[in-house]
């Protein structure tokens, strides 16, 4: 609308301006005619009552005195010239007839005699100024040519100039009015027809499928509008039931893939407990003189298995229900050194560039935390590695601290990275590989996160970072 208004208002002062052109040039071309017509009757008097024969070469004898006379009637400069184009007679009182004077051009001569009213106007600009100059034939009282009558006429372009200034400043006020008008009616317009669709906007993103979905309950006074409204409450319902039916989905997927690590991890003790049972009922001898150191080794592998068996079941109960949070305010450096406490390795070491940062947080599972990250740089140094170094460092960046365990053990293979954190993914000969699935869920509950860097044979940088959150 603002835009129609704009490209409205240039249009028509385009026009407006092109119009008093229009008219500027056609008023001095009237007004030119009209000063030429008066003159050459006054001319034409002049002839009929001179008492020179008229002729060519009379002519400057009979406007002697009377061109003076007629300039000043007029207010116009005349120049008289012959057929030829040379100056007889002028009303400029400087201006003396002789040889040097400036003839009339020939082309216009010619233009002249051809044209059919035996007239010619030529139009100039010298230094800035449009002058108009009319030559037009001088007759007798029996229509034969006897010279050429000039009037010079400067145009001035002032009063048009002014009009047009005043035009367009008049123009401009009315359309900056009318804008004004506009904006204020698009303002009104707008807040009024996109107060639903900002609430539709604002509902659309919000709309996760992570969460309940809230329908928009407005009438709105647009028809397409509501018919929106419609589809997104549709749409709300659809999402909700995918968002059930996939939660679902997931769970099952979940569950099935952990009985099968289960399932796999138990099959791992009972082969071995089969086996030894088999081979002790065919090799049984109840005279054996071995038969106690037997029975001993035979029940010192079941128990081992059992305590296999046993390790996995608890592990899997762990991942399965994770423990209540219990926040307090707690200090995390205070956590992490005393966390460091359990393990006897003396490469470990403890840093922080304060001695103080403060959370609210379960103090177990942040124990938790850095406990199996320790465990897991522990095993991922080898045993006949001789530079041995952990390192478990606590700083504070912004509104989050940054808990980082750094080791220099034999690091993750690159084709394993992508999988870290997968529940069932471990690199160990034993274990199932829950700990790091575990501690993301902890840390993920307190809105944190936890990365990695590694390079293969030179150790793995883990860093868990967690928003500071104080009363």
């Amino acid at each position: 609308m603002i835009v129609l208004i704009l490209i409205t208002s240039i249009l028509l002062a385009s026009i407006s301006v092109i119009q008093f052109q229009n008219e500027a040039r056609s008023y001095y071309q009237e007004r030119l005619e009209r000063k030429e017509d008066a003159i050459k009757e006054h001319i034409n008097y002049v002839l009929s009552n001179t008492t020179y024969p008229l002729t060519e070469k009379n002519l400057p004898l009979i406007f002697k005195d009377k061109i003076h006379e007629l300039a000043d009637i007029h207010n116009v400069e005349i120049n008289i010239y012959s057929l030829h184009g040379k100056l007889l007679k002028s009303s400029k009182s400087s201006f003396s007839v002789d040889n040097v004077s400036p003839p009339i051009p020939t082309y216009i001569i010619k233009l002249v005699q051809s044209s059919i009213e035996k007239r010619y106007v030529d139009v100039k600009n010298i230094d800035g100024v449009k002058i108009r100059s009319s030559y037009s034939q001088i007759k007798d009282d029996k229509f034969k040519p006897l010279g050429i009558l000039n009037l010079p006429y400067v145009e001035d372009d002032g009063f048009y100039e002014n009009e047009i200034q005043q035009f367009l400043i008049r123009l401009s006020q009315v359309y900056l009015f009318m804008l004004i008008i506009a904006f204020a009616l698009a303002y009104l317009l707008s807040s009024y027809i996109t107060k639903s669709l900002k609430t539709i906007s604002d509902k659309i993103n919000e709309t996760s499928l992570n969460q309940k979905n809230e329908k928009i309950v407005i009438e709105a006074n647009s028809k397409e509008i509501n018919s929106l409204i419609k589809a997104y409450n549709r749409m709300v319902d659809k999402l909700e039931e995918s968002a059930t039916m996939l939660a679902q989905s997931e769970r099952e997927q979940a569950w099935r893939e952990m009985a099968k690590q289960v399932a796999h991890e138990i099959k791992n003790p009972l082969t071995p407990m089969r086996l030894t049972v088999q081979s002790f009922q065919r090799k049984f001898d109840a005279q054996d003189p071995n038969l106690q150191q037997k029975l001993g080794d035979y029940t010192k592998t079941l128990i081992q298995q059992i305590d296999t068996m046993s390790a996995v079941a608890s592990a899997f109960s762990n991942f399965a229900s994770m423990p209540a949070q219990q926040n307090e305010t707690l200090n995390v450096v205070e956590v992490v050194e005393f966390s460091l406490d359990i393990f006897n390795e003396e490469y470990i070491h403890f840093e922080s560039d304060e001695n103080e940062i403060i959370t609210i947080m379960d103090r177990t599972q942040l124990i938790r935390i850095i406990t199996n990250l320790i465990k897991n740089a522990i095993q991922a140094i080898l045993e006949e590695q001789e530079d041995k170094s952990i390192l478990v460092a606590v700083k504070r960046e912004g509104e989050y601290v940054h808990i980082t365990v750094k080791d220099n053990g034999i690091g993750i293979e690159t084709e394993n990275t992508e999988h870290i954190f997968e529940p069932k993914f471990t690199t160990k000969t034993s274990g199932m590989g829950l700990g790091l699935g575990i501690i993301k869920n902890i840390i993920e509950n307190y809105k944190g996160t936890i990365t990695f860097e590694t390079e293969y044979g030179k150790g793995t940088t883990f860093t868990v970072s967690l928003p500071i959150i104080e009363k």
